[in-house]
């Protein structure tokens, strides 16, 4: 279960949120608990999450290790302040600044061979998928983003771009048949190992919707963006049986 807080939270609210949700799961040992708050609050929250059962995660990386790159921030940087994912390609990247599935596979590619592992996000709008063309947008977006990329250190997002802070989430029965296809041209590229890969959904999954989600066979964790910015909220995403 992953939290990616998007442009919230300063460095006194990162640290309010950590020190309410740190009790709440810290019990929990069968769920990899992941959280992404914004750069400026990656070192605070490295040290007061320390030795617990959460991993601290990127929102977005640059592909060069260092040099010109004005407001950018390399693999190394994350690595540096204790991050072990990276959130790459979310769909708020591509239509806002122009990330295409070239500079995504940059990325990503820099990212793995950091030693970083990385939740590789994708997903359909409303317009393609009312098109009928969900698939190819899908397929076109795995092909090219994991071109050249093994299987190691790779986790799925598939964030409908219609369901991403619209209060309308993809029926289980949706997700499910978005995950089996990206299951499905995971194997293309990977043989048996596409199995292992983690798919998680994301599009305003909230604690009363995710049991349903999580109750489908190729849906393996969840993003969660609004409903991560509670320490309750999160919680009960995490503690969803």
């Amino acid at each position: 279960m992953a939290a990616n807080w998007k442009m919230n939270k300063t460095t006194k609210e990162t640290e309010g949120f950590i020190n309410g949700f740190l009790p709440l799961v810290k019990d929990v040992q069968d769920v990899e608990i992941v959280i992404a708050p914004p750069f400026t609050s990656l070192p605070v929250a490295a040290k007061l999450l320390g030795e617990s059962n959460i991993k601290l995660a990127g929102q977005n990386v640059f592909y060069e290790e260092s040099g010109a790159y004005t407001g950018e921030i390399s693999p190394l940087m994350l690595k540096d302040v204790e991050c072990s994912y990276v959130i790459i390609g979310h769909s708020e990247r591509r239509q806002y600044f122009g990330e295409t599935d070239e500079t995504v596979n940059r990325k990503i590619r820099a990212a793995i061979s950091a030693g970083l592992a990385v939740i590789f996000c994708i997903g359909e709008t409303l317009e393609q998928r009312e098109s009928g063309n969900t698939f190819n947008i899908l397929k076109r977006q795995i092909t090219e983003g994991l071109r050249g990329i093994t299987a190691n250190g790779l986790v799925l997002a598939y964030e409908p771009v219609w369901a991403i802070g619209t209060g309308k989430t993809a029926s289980p029965e949706q997700a499910q048949e978005a995950h089996r296809f990206i299951r499905s041209e995971l194997g293309n590229l990977y043989g048996d190992t596409a199995g292992t890969i983690r798919i998680l959904y994301g599009g305003s999954v909230k604690p009363d919707n995710v049991s349903s989600l999580m109750s489908k066979e190729d849906v393996d964790g969840a993003l969660v963006g609004g409903a991560s910015l509670k320490p309750d909220s999160f919680a009960g995403i995490v503690k969803y049986i």
